[in-house]
């Protein structure tokens, strides 16, 4: 199918037998919605090993409150740990929703064993001219993959509708990163959980495809094999695109879990948006990917329904 290549931290991946390039330009001009971005915030965080306490501070904030349907003075945010919710600290209050330096910094004790299973979930919520708590967008982190003993995390995350992140239908893990110099972009597809099927089904056969995306037209499609009925399926499959650096800013992935079936066709299950038109953890792992060049940067994702 493939040749093999050695990419750590996942060993042995199957690579893609097509090369596609920006060169060439499919004639396909599909273009796919963009996620809304609720705002975003700029966040650092490390681990102690010695004491074993997380470290987390929330540097500022932009455009925070930016909806069309509801309107809010000022806001707070609040830091807990996933999946208990527990709390690590809750700003103070601020009266510029829009352009806000928090400088606030938390601590919580919190086992090495821990940061394996544990979530950093960040929630901004308004408050109305009835006083009330209006929650006005989210972001999760997974703490698995950012190997915060080793190396502290900084950077922007973008929020994201409540209601958008609980439409999620599975998620999936996905390795990002590009080499200047070869102008190579390089996706992993790693493995995928609890995807639920369409249609009520209670088994399928799921693969992914992976679509690389200029100004929202499809300029390469790459897929990977399909597994045979397997919810939490392990793809680790490499795909490497030519890409001009020039061109970076004005590019997105879309990534598909879909449903093999008897035409070829496939049901699709649902996607993730990666690249600076993206929200959330789409927005996120770009820039990241983008701070750490040759380097991979691994990021689970919500796969949204389509």
């Amino acid at each position: 199918m493939g040749r093999d290549l050695d990419l750590a931290p996942y060993g042995t991946l199957r690579k893609s037998q097509s090369a596609d390039s920006l060169n060439s330009i499919s004639s396909v001009s599909n273009t796919f919605g963009q996620d809304f971005t609720l705002g975003q915030v700029e966040v650092s965080m490390d681990y102690d090993a010695a004491s074993h306490t997380l470290h987390v501070a929330v540097l500022q904030g932009k455009d925070l409150l930016e909806r069309e349907e509801a309107s809010f003075e000022s806001c707070f945010m609040r830091v807990s740990l996933l999946p208990d919710e527990q709390i690590v600290g809750i700003s103070r209050i601020q009266r510029n929703a829009y352009s806000i330096f928090f400088d606030e910094k938390f601590s919580t004790p919190l086992d090495p064993a821990a940061l394996e299973e544990k979530s950093l979930r960040f929630s901004v919520f308004g408050i109305d001219e009835d006083e009330r708590n209006v929650s006005t967008g989210v972001v999760e982190l997974k703490l698995s993959v950012l190997d915060l003993p080793l190396q502290p995390f900084s950077g922007w995350l973008y929020l994201q509708d409540q209601n958008k992140v609980a439409d999620a239908v599975g998620e999936i893990l996905l390795s990002l990163s590009y080499l200047p110099t070869a102008e190579r972009l390089t996706v992993v597809v790693v493995k995928a959980k609890n995807l639920i099927w369409t249609s009520d089904k209670t088994t399928a056969d799921p693969f992914v495809k992976v679509y690389l995306l200029q100004d929202g037209r499809k300029m390469s499609k790459k897929k990977t094999a399909v597994k045979r009925d397997d919810p939490n399926p392990v793809f680790n499959e490499a795909m490497i695109f030519s890409v001009p650096a020039i061109v970076l800013q004005d590019l997105s992935l879309r990534v598909t879990v879909a449903e093999s079936s008897g035409d070829g066709r496939g049901d699709n299950v649902g996607h993730v948006i990666i690249g600076p038109s993206a929200s959330g953890m789409g927005t996120t792992h770009w820039n990241q990917m983008l701070a750490t060049l040759r380097r991979p940067v691994s990021m689970w994702h919500p796969v949204r329904r389509n």
